[in-house]
């Protein structure tokens, strides 16, 4: 019998991360694939992950609304606890054979308890990688909660072994956002007029000069500096002369802030040079990025992707702390002059870098729904001295 796969989306990167595994999961004759959609990736404030899901031909097996509005510490909390209540009866109804989680979200953390404790195995992407925020302790204990372990590299394969996970169940893979940016790569053009088809709010830049593309989100360990950071970005980029493609922030604690700077700034400044998006589909967006002159903020499409891809990469504050980086990458804390003159000295340098296969090399999916076919789904794990 087809082994019954269910697979956790729960915000807009989180598709990214996983859809060329939903890919070889669908076409694997010995899987059954049962899609999950949750949280921020049903909502509209946040770019509804869920229309670009059904567009690329993924049929959701439930859709589980779990977000208290509100952006601050205790919503973040409290989604968490209405997250495991809420897929407790999903996986009660659906009875799959292994629930599959990604990276390090507080929705990520609701998925591996509810699956957990109804016996069912636990499939968890991206463990062993390091980075600042709440989301290190996030992803650590999802792993301990996880019976099966799909990392990027091998540097986040002997984080797993040493927190005291069975070798023989952490398993290199790769993370299947590689597999969509060496397919962007195979063709790269910017074939698409990003306003015409995503709309978003702001002037009608012309993007044949080039472009920078922002993506900032609050730091949930410092929310309340959440305005504050985002305004030292705005001002920063706000002096480079070329066009500013900037994308909404995500769910998180702070994110209140973030978007209030942005409309602050807008109503203030009125900037022609800048345009901003809720969301675009996964490949739309990277076709964007490596396009991009440079990529500021602190997402870490910044440090995963655009190594891949090459991009010139303006990382901005403790979001990504202790991530393997690439040589792309300039570093630099929540100040508009360092900021801008980091831009600056990409922009001058000009071209991309060379390519880096810090977190795969483009084949992730394919090898998760071999694994997901084959490895024994266990229970039942010991501490492995």
């Amino acid at each position: 019998m087809s082994r019954k796969i269910c697979v956790l989306i729960t915000a807009r990167p989180s598709y990214a991360r996983v859809k060329t595994a939903l890919d070889g999961i669908q076409a694997h004759p010995d899987l059954e694939l049962q899609l999950v959609v949750a949280a921020s990736a049903l909502l509209d404030r946040y770019g509804t992950a869920v229309d670009f899901i059904e567009e690329d031909g993924f049929r959701p097996a439930a859709r589980v609304h779990m977000i208290l509005e509100g952006g601050h510490l205790a919503a973040m909390a409290k989604s968490t606890g209405l997250g495991m209540l809420e897929l407790s009866t999903v996986f009660e109804n659906l009875q799959p054979d292994a629930v599959v989680t990604v990276a390090d979200r507080f929705e990520t953390l609701g998925t591996a308890v509810a699956a957990a404790y109804q016996n069912i195995p636990v499939v968890h992407i991206q463990g062993g990688e390091v980075t600042g925020s709440i989301d290190e302790k996030v992803r650590h204990a999802v792993t301990k909660l996880s019976d099966l372990h799909f990392v990027a590299s091998p540097k986040a394969a002997e984080r797993v072994v040493r927190m005291g996970e069975d070798p023989d169940t952490v398993h290199i893979t790769g993370c299947p956002s590689i597999d969509l940016a060496a397919m962007v790569l195979c063709q790269p053009a910017l074939d698409f007029d990003p306003i015409e088809r995503y709309g978003g709010v702001g002037g009608a830049v012309d993007l044949r000069d080039g472009y920078v593309v922002v993506l900032q989100h609050p730091v949930t360990t410092e929310h309340q500096l959440a305005r504050q950071h985002a305004i030292e970005t705005l001002y920063a980029v706000r002096d480079l002369e070329l066009p500013i493609l900037w994308f909404w922030p995500n769910v998180d604690a702070g994110t209140d802030g973030t978007s209030g700077a942005i409309r602050t700034f807008r109503e203030v400044e009125k900037p022609s040079h800048f345009h901003f998006f809720k969301n675009m589909a996964p490949m739309d967006f990277l076709r964007l990025v490596v396009q991009a002159r440079c990529l500021v903020g602190n997402s870490s499409v910044g440090i995963r992707e655009c190594s891949f891809l090459g991009v010139p990469v303006v990382n901005i504050g403790s979001r990504q702390t202790g991530r393997d980086r690439g040589h792309n990458v300039l570093d630099v804390d929540y100040d508009r002059r360092a900021i801008r003159e980091a831009a600056e000295r990409h922009l001058g340098n000009g071209g991309p870098y060379p390519q880096e296969y810090l977190y795969g090399d483009g084949h992730a999916g394919d090898r998760m729904a071999r694994l997901l076919s084959s490895e024994p789904l266990r229970i039942v794990k010991r501490l492995s001295y």
